[in-house]
């Protein structure tokens, strides 16, 4: 919520980029993805889940503004697409009709340009903002593509585009989806890319593999968690201005715990700052076992839609803290599961429905509340 000044009653943000002013560190990231894509070079973004990528783009994107007024800049979120079709229609629905400003001649240029897919516009209640959707046929993909690319070529305006979770194109059950998307962009003089994906092994297989067609064409960007200090300094700014104090050493055990990932660490630091306490170890232990606890119905749920060795599995890495093998016999042993190649199918299965996923090295339960309450068990 928002208070009559235009300032978050709270600053420890959880969904969504609420500014500049709200946004911790990554002042380095920022300069080279800014400096890349003003110097015509695309940028692969690879980031775990829940440490800041979405965050840090429309970071990138608030500074590129500020110092390029007539940039177009467009974020869409590819994950829930699960075929060419869709990707288009979601690239068409970002961009069609948001390049210019509304007007009746951008209209008719807009339907003529794409009076092949029954275009469709609807308004939105509050802002008056258009929205274009067409209708694209399976014979008629690659040629739709086209012509959004060549809307925003003809455009003449500088454009950034960021395409999160861009590892899902490699899902798509066409297969010449990353050469199609490659011939296309590699002509655009105009407009730049930023591939975000939060897998590492697929997005550098996508784009340091020889053999992949984005090979090579962008530059490569890390995001590894937030400083300790810089995050620290950062929540004591805000805090202190409540008369909330936090000494550095409990920032850091709150840190630790949640191995530094951004989303878990804003969760918990809004739920202190909100209390308005003194804050401790105590304290950050108790406020982290409530969120958990008040998440038990859905994590029960979960438990629900896993067999047997799937669950036994996740419970044992959950008691590891994550494991760097989940095939190795000493770890089979500790936690009596079944033989390496059951347990392989397992940990697939998991990798698959999102249960967990890799990150610094290690096997981890990617909802660390959930692996907190199943380590509990």
């Amino acid at each position: 919520m928002i208070d009559n000044m235009g300032q978050l009653r709270n600053p420890f943000v959880i969904y969504g980029y609420k500014g500049a002013e709200y946004f911790c560190d990554r002042k380095k990231e920022t300069k080279t993805i800014c400096t890349a894509l003003s110097n015509e070079r695309n940028v692969v973004l690879i980031s775990p889940r829940r440490i800041g990528k979405t965050g840090l783009i429309h970071h990138v994107f608030e500074q590129l503004k500020k110092s390029e007024p007539e940039t177009k800049c467009f974020y869409m979120d590819i994950n829930a697409t699960r075929n060419v079709n869709q990707f288009i229609q979601l690239l068409a629905k970002t961009v069609v009709g948001q390049v210019d400003t509304f007007s009746q001649s951008a209209f008719r240029k807009i339907l003529t340009l794409f009076s092949s897919y029954r275009p469709t516009v609807s308004f939105d209640e509050f802002t008056g903002i258009p929205t274009f959707s067409i209708t694209i046929s399976q014979e008629q993909q690659e040629e739709s593509l086209k012509h959004i690319f060549d809307y925003l070529k003809q455009s003449g305006k500088r454009i950034y585009i960021a395409i999160d979770e861009f590892q899902q194109i490699s899902e798509y059950p066409e297969n010449s989806t990353e050469a199609l998307l490659r011939s296309h962009i590699q002509f655009l003089p105009n407009v730049y890319f930023i591939f975000a994906g939060s897998s590492q092994h697929m997005m550098s297989e996508m784009f340091l593999s020889a053999q992949r067609p984005f090979y090579q064409s962008s530059q490569m960007v890390n995001l590894f968690p937030i400083d300790v200090h810089e995050y620290c300094e950062f929540a004591n700014r805000w805090l202190s201005k409540e008369g909330i104090g936090m000494e550095d050493a409990d920032f850091i055990y709150l840190y630790d715990m949640l191995d530094g990932q951004t989303w878990y660490i804003q969760n918990i630091l809004n739920r202190l700052y909100a209390n308005g306490d003194l804050i401790d170890k105590t304290t950050i232990a108790r406020t982290v076992d409530d969120v958990v606890n008040e998440q038990e119905e859905s994590f029960i749920t979960y438990c629900k839609s896993l067999t047997d060795n799937q669950l036994d599995l996740l419970i044992a890495i959950a008691k590891e803290d994550g494991v760097v093998s989940a095939l190795s016999q000493e770890f089979l042993l500790k936690y009596s599961l079944p033989a390496a190649s059951s347990v392989s199918l397992a940990l697939k299965a998991l990798q698959k429905k999102d249960f967990v996923h890799e990150f610094n090295g290690r096997i981890v339960v990617y909802d660390r509340f959930f692996g907190m309450w199943l380590k509990r068990g």
